[in-house]
């Protein structure tokens, strides 16, 4: 679920307009200041990896809440468990929805521009 926080602290503007800002920030308190941020430069192909892996884990969020679903039906599952999967399930789906969100606002922001 690692890609699904890193992509809600960028939706809520935590990393203040650039990717690389706040794992910059962090790597200057361990004294690598100035070294490579841990985001692709833009048009780089990891873009393509990045959204891809954020498909996997979200696929994997929800078919882990299916499981705890179908075992809580059958008496075998913990409630608690059931309760965790629905809602990191719900995170995903959010998330989801504001990265969309986020990219139907940009297409139209291009959309606008003069030719």
């Amino acid at each position: 679920m690692e890609i699904g926080r890193t992509l809600a602290g960028l939706l809520s503007g935590q990393a203040a307009g650039r990717p690389g800002a706040a794992a910059g920030s962090a790597a200057a308190g361990r004294g690598t200041a100035g070294a490579a941020a841990p985001w692709p430069a833009p048009g780089a192909a990891a873009a393509g990896s990045l959204a891809g892996a954020f498909a996997a884990d979200f696929a994997g969020t929800l078919a882990e809440a299916e499981r705890a679903a179908a075992a809580a039906l059958l008496d075998r599952g913990d409630t608690h468990v059931l309760v965790q999967a629905i809602t990191s399930s719900q995170l995903a789906v959010e998330t989801a929805v504001a990265v969309r969100d986020r990219v139907v606002e940009a297409y139209q922001e291009i959309l606008r521009m003069p030719v």
